[in-house]
């Protein structure tokens, strides 16, 4: 896997196409060699995704005509080398999924760096009676599994009712992490003797038989 430091050292190489003179995407490369199977030797490879280069757009007709399949050529460099040549793609879509941003990259990085150190704060987070790394991890869809369980764990001991909100208007992609947060709300409504109104969501005592906030009467 590439680093961050390569990625954005490759991500700001300039290299020219030399049929349109258009800039070289940087894009990862492909898992396997299309010719042998055997890889390429790189993370990465400049690829010219200008669709009105001549190389790409007489390729369809000459792929066409000559294997009777439908495909084109995107001239390609490898890093390293002064001279490239070109690669057969089958779509148009054909790399244009694995462009590396380097703006992305930085935010990428970003983030990993806040996910570091709400992990390191998690381990004294209960101490400190400090929310914020917990639920740092929770909202997170790209943090590790282990992390986010942990921190939902967390919320029991926490008891802190200001998780809830967050939780509640955040959309989550993994539903077995939204299926532990949910869990560890109830207990904390319960560890507060509170609960939400079904009617508004609006946190409310459990005795409470009218929802100060919507006026609607809990049966």
């Amino acid at each position: 896997m590439l680093s961050y430091d390569s990625c954005l050292k490759y991500a700001q190489e300039n290299h020219y196409c030399p049929h349109c003179k258009e800039r070289l995407s940087c894009c990862e490369t492909p898992p396997f060699h299309i010719g042998d199977g055997l890889g390429w030797g790189c993370e990465v490879m400049f690829v010219c995704l200008n669709d009105n280069c001549p190389v790409y757009a007489r390729g369809w007709k000459h792929i066409e005509d000559q294997y009777g399949h439908s495909g084109s050529y995107r001239y390609m460099l490898l890093p390293g080398e002064e001279k490239g040549g070109t690669l057969m793609v089958g779509s148009p879509e054909a790399f244009t999924g694995c462009v590396i941003d380097p703006e992305v990259v930085k935010k990428q990085n970003v983030r990993y760096q806040e996910e570091k150190e709400a992990l390191h704060g998690l381990d004294a987070c209960i101490k400190e009676h400090n929310l914020q790394p917990a639920l740092k991890l929770i909202l997170d869809e790209a943090a590790g599994l282990e992390g986010r369980i942990r921190s939902c764990d967390c919320l029991v001991d926490l008891n802190d009712l200001a998780c809830i909100d967050p939780i509640r208007n955040h959309t989550f992609t993994n539903p077995d992490i939204e299926h532990r947060a949910n869990i560890s709300i109830q207990r904390v409504l319960q560890g507060n003797f509170k609960k939400e109104c079904p009617y508004c969501a609006e946190i409310i005592k459990n005795q409470a038989k009218m929802c100060m906030h919507c006026g609607k009467e809990i049966s």
